[in-house]
């Protein structure tokens, strides 16, 4: 057998199936990747009857049927992350999510979206810790542990913790633009409300002594996608953070959506994923210090001075949103969304190509889509590139994508070798 890590898909008969597009777990080194749960009754394929809160208990108990099924538990999960149709829901959901983590309770992303496939009113979606690696006849760190950590110097909450980490990664909470003296919004705008929101994530990282440029993906949820411009002039102020960060002008991946809705009424929320250098005990030394950040841009997919293609850190690559850009042209390709999601799926081919991968190392698949009548389109389109099926996936439907592109597509990576030490 190899003596690398593998890509371990899987499925119970307890929660739904993808129908050959999707896996419901992926798993790979330190983490499995769950598929995003609709409050599908896993027996009759259908939306369970009722309204929100019995949507909700649908959804957490599809992710723990697919949780018991690999032999883990609830309190495994580092993230969370709720999508709603109706942003005033998720006091409900919050009641149902309180009985599934009475006492230790993840980092946490929630967000009110356009549209939700087989238009349900919630979908949740889970990061799941793997103790044991996944190298074939070869168990690994079985006891790795899991760090929680919370500042005073950012909003605290009693649904989740500020910042998770497990082997090498740091998972946070996605900030809001509040101010953590007070626990309301800052006044003033987008930009007032940008820089907040990210004074929360430097204040969250400082506080396990981890610098911005530690950051390897950003995920910028706006309510008006007009915004993004002046969110923009903000963020260029936080990164590069560092001298060496300066030098070779590293920014993390990224992905901007536009979200209908956010907490408390909020212009703007980011979420950010974390390099975790000396990963979590009981890790030997030698295994612990020297992993490096390798960011990656080809000529082959478009570029963003904001943004890089793919980042590496340790077993993982994340890698940028794509939208349908001809990186020839930098504009849209014509057609419609087959041919929008053709090219997005080609550029995320060429960036996985040039990092010497291909579209099997593929663990996660997000997808944004501007119409959700369009899924079965894009569902031809996507098949061609993942034949197996084999990647988790995510679905949400948006009002606005960057570009007015009908479709925008992010993955996650496997990095089977892992990102080396400084020679």
């Amino acid at each position: 057998m190899s003596n690398y890590n593998a890509v371990l898909a899987r499925n119970t008969e307890n929660a739904p199936n993808g129908n050959g597009t999707y896996s419901q777990s992926v798993a790979f080194s330190h983490y499995n990747n769950l598929s995003a749960q609709l409050p599908i009754d896993p027996k009759t394929g259908k939306l369970v009857a009722g309204g929100i809160r019995e949507q909700a208990e649908q959804c957490f108990n599809n992710i723990k049927s697919i949780v018991d099924s690999i032999n883990h538990v609830m309190s495994d999960i580092v993230r969370i992350t709720v999508f709603v149709k109706d942003i005033k829901d998720v006091d409900a959901v919050d009641e149902v999510y309180k009985t599934y983590f009475p006492t230790y309770v993840p980092a946490r992303t929630t967000v009110a979206v356009a549209a939700l496939p087989m238009d349900a009113k919630v979908q949740i979606e889970a990061l799941l810790s793997h103790g044991e690696g996944t190298i074939p006849n070869a168990p690994q760190a079985g006891d790795l542990i899991k760090l929680t950590n919370n500042t005073t110097n950012a909003p605290t909450s009693s649904l989740s913790t500020q910042t998770v980490a497990f082997s090498h990664y740091n998972y946070l909470t996605a900030q809001l633009p509040i101010d953590p003296k007070t626990g309301r919004l800052v006044a003033g705008g987008v930009k007032e409300q940008a820089k907040q929101s990210l004074k929360n994530i430097k204040a969250i990282l400082e506080s396990i002594d981890v610098p911005m440029d530690d950051i390897v993906k950003m995920t910028i949820f706006v309510k008006n996608l007009s915004d993004i411009e002046a969110v923009n002039e903000v963020y260029s102020t936080f990164f590069p953070d560092s001298a060496i960060a300066r030098a070779v002008a590293y920014v993390p991946a990224r992905t901007v959506v536009e979200a209908s809705a956010l907490p408390m009424n909020a212009l703007v929320q980011m979420e950010a994923v974390v390099s975790h250098g000396d990963g979590t005990p009981p890790q030997e030394i030698e295994d612990r210090h020297g992993i490096v950040i390798w960011a990656k841009n080809t000529e082959n997919a478009p570029k963003n001075a904001l943004s890089t293609q793919t980042v590496a850190f340790s077993h993982y690559n994340h890698l940028t949103a794509q939208l349908p850009l001809d990186p020839k042209t930098g504009k849209l390709v014509a057609g419609g969304v087959k041919e929008q999601a053709e090219q997005s799926l080609k550029n995320i081919k060429a960036i996985v190509e040039s990092i010497g991968h291909v579209m099997d190392d593929v663990v996660k698949v997000n997808i944004f889509l501007k119409e959700m009548a369009d899924m079965n389109a894009v569902d031809e389109v996507y098949k061609t590139y993942f034949p197996g099926g084999v990647p988790a996936r995510r679905t949400v439907g948006v009002s606005a994508l960057p570009e007015d592109a009908l479709i925008q597509i992010d993955v996650v990576v496997s990095n089977a070798e892992g990102t080396p030490p400084k020679a």
